[in-house]
């Protein structure tokens, strides 16, 4: 069984989780920058066996898709070219953000380290793998 990756997409950087070989546990990994992700996960996956890359789909309170939906799939596109071997999954991303920083808040960092947005992106991306393995 190989491991579930959750991006947390982003135009500038994005949040990497992964799941143990299992699927049980969901942890952050890393953040890295979007011009850098496609190099990266290509690298991850000779590595390690990924069985599913699972994607945040942005909605809004409405319902309807945020701004940054054109550019994630964009991005899923070229994602399906260069590693078409592993399928894709979407998540609702819906208030993954807030969650995370609500999280580093829960978890007694300080002011500073809040401010940290890669870590609100790894974070993030823990939450949609968390969401998708709860909801399996």
């Amino acid at each position: 069984m190989g491991r579930l990756l959750a991006i947390d997409y982003g135009s500038k950087r994005c949040g990497i989780a992964v799941t143990d070989e299992m699927q049980i546990i969901a942890s952050g990994l890393t953040t890295v920058e979007t011009k850098k992700l496609i190099p990266f996960l290509k690298t991850y996956c000779k590595d390690e066996s990924v069985d599913l890359f699972l994607i945040g789909l942005p909605k809004q309170m409405n319902n309807e898709l945020s701004e940054s939906e054109p550019l994630i799939l964009k991005f899923i596109e070229l994602l399906k070219k260069q590693i078409p071997l592993i399928p894709i999954e979407r998540v609702d991303e819906r208030f993954t953000s807030k969650m995370a920083f609500q999280t580093m808040i829960d978890s007694g960092l300080k002011k500073k380290q809040r401010q940290n947005k890669a870590l609100v992106d790894e974070i993030s991306a823990t939450l949609i793998l968390q969401s998708y393995l709860h909801n399996k």
